[in-house]
This record gives structure tokens, sequence and C-alpha cells, in this order.
């Protein structure tokens, strides 16, 4: 297989290689890059990873988009240096389970991408003797994953910027006590106010000296990682007493949609994906561009209770609308529809009020005895909206993402359920 190599979703940039994607963050164009092709994994391939660890799923994953750009030896040093934590896959009822993505050292899925982009970035500018300043947004756990992730490495500087009264306690508290090579900014804002400011900087020509790359995921070295999780958990649990792949159903709690899009690539790539549920809170604007085919931002966004998913616009629908066809640039504006009909066969959209999210943290304790934190309970109410409508059997394989550790929301868990 020839080289990939990543363009441009403005379709006004050079087309460059994963390192230098990784290292630019955002393309020249403001767009986001992307593979342009897929990879694939055969379903004898699929097979085969039952029973491998988390670390050796990833380089494999990681090797078929990298081709030869990095050895597999050097891939599998920097996997097993990156995941070694657990991933659990906690059984609810039946054959329906939870992922808890929260075992890292900052509690959140972010933790995934983070640690194994620091480690690329490092590989890639010690082979060029360069220094890069990462600029980021958070709307909680990105900026506290991403400072732990990058924290006391060579040849990096971090800078996250939050919106000081939108994220939790213990969220502040895991990025502004750490010094070295990290410095954090609250803002008077939203997070779609730091987001912006972001992609105001890297596109200012009198900046361009500071070297600036991005940590969100906007940042493509951030949305490969989020493909191992779909494929490591899958193939964990699915039958394995017949050739052919069992289809699963995901549930992703959703905000910027860096999650939402690595399950797209994952099934893309050959995971047999049967529907993906897109969990939103309040901030419904993908549910309504499911509904009528218009997309409208919100502006501001609104603040719920799943702080990290407190986005108006995410930044990789640009993504999502070029995969299916359509052309989406930075500002939300869809140039070329993409194919609603395709989409519709996959994606359902369900927005969750805080409201909502409260009672299945308590009914989810009281009948599973699992204890959900807001984002994994967003997430379990569409599951639990999904199975009242389509009636899938007992036997139906469903994942759903739990993104956060219940300790990051402790009063929300404490007014729910003691």
């Amino acid at each position: 297989m020839s080289q990939i190599k990543y363009f441009s979703t403005n379709h006004k940039a050079a087309e460059v290689t994963f390192g230098e994607a990784l290292l630019k963050g955002l393309a020249p164009d403001k767009g986001l890059f992307m593979p342009n092709a897929i990879p694939s994994f055969s379903p004898q391939e699929l097979n085969s990873l039952k029973g491998n660890q988390y670390y050796e799923i990833a380089a494999k994953v990681f090797s078929k988009f990298l081709g030869d750009e990095v050895p597999m030896a050097d891939l599998l040093a920097m996997t097993k240096d990156a995941y070694n934590f657990a991933v659990p896959l906690e059984q609810v009822v039946d054959r329906k389970y939870v992922m808890r993505l929260d075992q890292g050292p900052t509690a959140s899925f972010k933790d995934f991408a983070g640690r194994m982009m620091g480690r690329m970035m490092q590989y890639y500018l010690k082979q060029k003797n360069e220094n890069k300043l990462i600029l980021t947004a958070t709307s909680g756990d990105t900026g506290s994953a991403m400072a732990h992730a990058f924290y006391g490495l060579n040849n990096i500087q971090i800078a996250v910027l939050f919106p000081k009264n939108e994220v939790s306690e213990r969220q502040r508290k895991q990025m502004t006590t750490l010094q070295k090579n990290v410095q954090i900014i609250a803002i008077d804002g939203k997070f779609d106010d730091a987001q912006a400011m972001v992609k105001q900087a890297f596109s200012d020509p009198d900046l361009a000296c500071l070297n600036f790359t991005s940590a969100n995921s906007i940042n493509i070295g951030r949305l490969i990682p989020q493909i191992v999780y779909y494929i490591y958990s899958y193939t964990q649990l699915r039958k394995q007493d017949s050739d052919e792949l069992e289809p699963v159903v995901f549930c992703i709690p959703s905000g910027n949609f860096g999650d939402m899009m690595g399950c797209v690539l994952a099934m893309k790539m050959g995971l047999p994906v049967k529907r993906i549920l897109v969990a939103t809170n309040e901030n419904d604007e993908f549910e309504t561009l499911m509904k009528t085919h218009t997309y409208k931002k919100i502006e501001p966004s609104k603040n719920c209770l799943s702080s990290a998913m407190n986005v108006g616009h995410p930044s990789n629908l640009a993504r999502l609308v070029e995969l299916f066809d359509g052309n989406m640039d930075e500002n939300g504006v869809i140039h070329k529809e993409p194919n609603y009909k395709e989409m519709d066969k996959i994606f359902v959209a369900q927005s969750v009020t805080d409201e909502q999210t409260r009672e299945t943290i308590r009914q989810a304790w009281a009948q599973y005895h699992i204890v959900l934190e807001p984002h994994g309970a967003v997430g379990w109410k569409c599951v639990e909206n999904f199975i009242a409508k389509e009636k899938p059997s007992a036997e139906q394989l469903l994942i759903s993402l739990e993104t956060a550790h219940p300790a990051k929301f402790p009063q929300a868990i404490i007014d729910t359920i003691g």
C-alpha cells in the first residue's frame, strides 16, 4: 500500500505526511487534516487481535496510518509507555457494557490520545531538533490530560486556555498545579471563545514565530488514538465461535466529536459497527442537523452538568461531513451537503437534559449498582432510549463509553446517589 498522505478539509493546502500534520495541528487554510485513504483490517486480522494487550493493538492501528514513517519497534515502545493502565469493560446487563476510559493519570479518556500524542511529537521533534509551543483550548478534560501528557517533555511548551466558570474544581486543579513547561490561562468566556482564540492565533502571521501546534481534537494525532479503543473493546467482547464478525452498537457521549470520529474511522477500517449513538447534552446542534438537515451553531454554548460536552460548534463535524461526501468550513458553513441518507443508516443522535442526566445516575446505581458520572450518564440515557425504541435482542453487543472517572465530578455524584 502506498504511503497515506493527509489533506485539509478546506482543500486549499498541500498534502503532508503524518508527522507534518501532527506538528502543524491545523492546516494552513484553517481546515482539519484527514487521511487521503483509510487503511483497513480484514476480518482475519480483527479475529487475531483477541487477547492482544491494549498497547499491541494501538501499535497495529498506528502502523496502518504511518506505514514506514515510524518503525514498529519504536511504535511499540511508545504505545507500551503511553498505555500503562487498565481499560475495564464493565458488564451492565446481558451483552451491554460500559467501557471505562478513566484509568489514566487524569482519569479521563483524553489520556489515551494525549499520552500517545506527546510521545509521537517528541519523537518527530527530536528527529528535526525543533521545539513547539502547543496552544490548546479546553472545556475541562482536554486541558488537564494534555498538560499531564506533555508535562516535563523536552522540545515542547504547552499553553492551555479554559473558561474560568465552566470547569470543575478538580479539573482546574489538575491543570493549575503544574509548572515547568506548562502554562494555564483562565478566560472570561465560553469554551467556544477559547477555541476561536486558538484558531485565530494559529492563522495570525505575526505569531508564526512562536511555532504553534495544537493538542485539541482538531489535531490528527488526537484522532488516530481514539480509533483504538473501539477495536480493542470489540475484539475482547465479540463472540469467538464464528468466523463472521458480529455487529456492534457503540454509544458515545459527544462534545467536540473527536471520539465519535474515532468510531467512524474504526468502522471505515472494517469494524462491523451497526449503529453509532451520538449522545449530547442540551447542546443539540447535531441532533438538529440530523433531523432537519440544517446546521446551526449554538452561540453561546449551553452550560450543562456534563461540562466537557458544552460545545456549540464541534470542530470535528467538518471531518464527519467530509467522510460523507460533503464539505464544511471552519465556521460551520456547509458548502456541499453530506449524504444524509447514508448518515441516517448509521447515526442515532440524541440530546439529554441535566434533569435526565441526574435521573440516569440515580437509576443506574439503583438498578445495576454502577456509578456513572454526568458524561457517561448522558451516554447511558441514550442507550436506554435506543433499547426502548429499537428493542435489540439480549445478544446484541452494545458498548457505551464512560469518558471520565466519577471522582472528577464528586458533587454531582454526592447530590444524586449520596
